[in-house]
């Protein structure tokens, strides 16, 4: 599921994206726990998706609900957690400079 996603949303088909990608971060939440690893994975993605539709705010929220989860799962040394923090403040800063 996350692959078609990835797909669709390299095709720029972001909707279809975006309608796999939440059904597999619902599917991952459920299944698996907020505390599993593919689970912040699977909120990346959609994040992701989201930035690129243009829901900044929606990607924002979601990506920093995955930063939380990786720091207390993972740790705050971990590279996830790293990597997703670095993205986090790219996406803050892109915000900020957006023109309103």
């Amino acid at each position: 599921m996350a692959n078609l996603a990835l797909t669709y949303r390299n095709q720029g088909r972001w909707e279809d994206a975006e309608v796999l990608q939440a059904k597999g971060l619902e599917l991952c939440s459920k299944k698996l726990g907020q505390r599993n690893p593919n689970t912040p994975i699977s909120m990346k993605n959609l994040a992701s998706i989201w930035k690129d539709m243009g829901r900044h705010e929606d990607a924002l929220g979601l990506l920093q609900t995955c930063f939380d989860l990786r720091q207390q799962v993972l740790g705050a040394s971990h590279p996830y957690t790293a990597s997703t923090l670095s993205t986090l403040r790219a996406w803050r800063k892109e915000n900020e400079q957006a023109p309103v």
